[in-house]
């Protein structure tokens, strides 16, 4: 019978379903709460395996975790287990959730949940029981916090520009995230972040988008051309993106003896991106500007600057020299 996850006399029952880079990430922050407890590792791969095991903080009360090399063994201990972290290749997040979700348990799956319109469909089309929650971490960054705290005193955004200018990818167990159909592209394996903070920050929904990529830049780097013999699609190495965020139609004044005043309504953004730009200043910068001022946050140097225009009322009174 299970415990209930709140219980104080019972650690959280914790399973990771992939130990790789970031599921040894996620042990390396639950091994800081003592009512955490890892029960349970799974990866088919004996190096991620071993590696994630000799990180799990030991405790008196609780036994060793029980390791498995395949899902299916994992999933027959369903109900020991209070929380679900999945951090298993991109590809393989969808059919883990529909086999998984159906059972009252919680779920922390990392990002994407999906690589396909046909994996979104069928996580449309599911009916989950579980409790599921995407680890879109970025929101809570302290730089990127900070500067969602200090959005008010911009006043109404009207552009949101996102920027991440940093290495290529890391090599990962047989190379899946440089596999188009894997990792799901660069826009949705790495910008997903990214794509979440400027929903976050416009408060609206994206109504329309346009991109410029570039392809292969990086091709000798990423060891295509040891597989000359397939048909590669090479994932991107760099792109602007232009989002607008609701259907842009100015409000036009009809008051009598007022001209009309047309005024662009929508919320614009950017991302920039590129994955050879190792020497870069900022690997990642997000600069909010509105009708009042302007917010800027820079990492990893977790800094935040915060502008306020200047006005006819005050420190800016001669329109003819640029302000103070």
């Amino acid at each position: 019978m299970k415990h209930s996850r709140f219980d104080d006399d019972h650690p959280v029952r914790i399973a990771i379903l992939g130990c790789g880079m970031m599921g040894q990430e996620h042990i390396s922050y639950i091994n800081k709460y003592p009512d955490l407890s890892i029960h349970f590792l799974c990866d088919p791969n004996k190096a991620s395996r071993d590696t994630a095991l000799s990180m799990v903080k030991t405790r008196d009360d609780v036994k060793a975790p029980t390791v498995f090399d395949e899902e299916k063994h994992l999933l027959e201990h369903v109900n020991e287990i209070d929380l679900l972290v999945i951090a298993s290749p991109n590809y393989t997040h969808t059919p883990q959730l529909l086999r998984w979700g159906h059972h009252d348990i919680t779920i922390l799956v990392e990002k994407p949940v999906a690589v396909s319109e046909k994996q979104v469909a069928a996580l449309k089309a599911a009916k989950l029981k579980a409790k599921i929650w995407v680890a879109m971490e970025y929101r809570f960054i302290p730089a990127i916090n900070k500067l969602l705290q200090l959005l008010p005193e911009v006043g109404m955004i009207k552009k949101i520009t996102i920027r991440e200018n940093r290495y290529p990818f890391l090599s990962k167990i047989e190379e899946w995230n440089k596999d188009v159909n894997k990792s799901g592209d660069t826009l949705v394996e790495k910008c997903c972040h990214f794509f979440d903070l400027f929903r976050l920050i416009a408060g609206q929904e994206m109504d329309s988008c346009v991109s410029k990529v570039h392809r292969g830049l990086l091709w000798d780097h990423y060891g295509y051309q040891d597989h000359a013999h397939e048909e590669i699609v090479p994932i991107i190495d760099s792109a602007y993106v232009l989002l607008d965020f609701v259907p842009n139609e100015g409000n036009v004044s009809e008051e009598p003896g007022v001209p009309k005043r047309i005024v662009q309504q929508s919320t614009m953004g950017c991302l920039e991106l590129c994955m050879f730009a190792e020497g870069s200043r900022h690997q990642e910068e997000i600069i909010v500007t509105g009708m009042k001022g302007r917010v800027e946050a820079y990492l990893p140097e977790n800094k935040v600057f915060l502008y306020q225009r200047p006005t006819a009322q005050g420190l800016w009174k001669d329109k003819s020299k640029p302000p103070p």
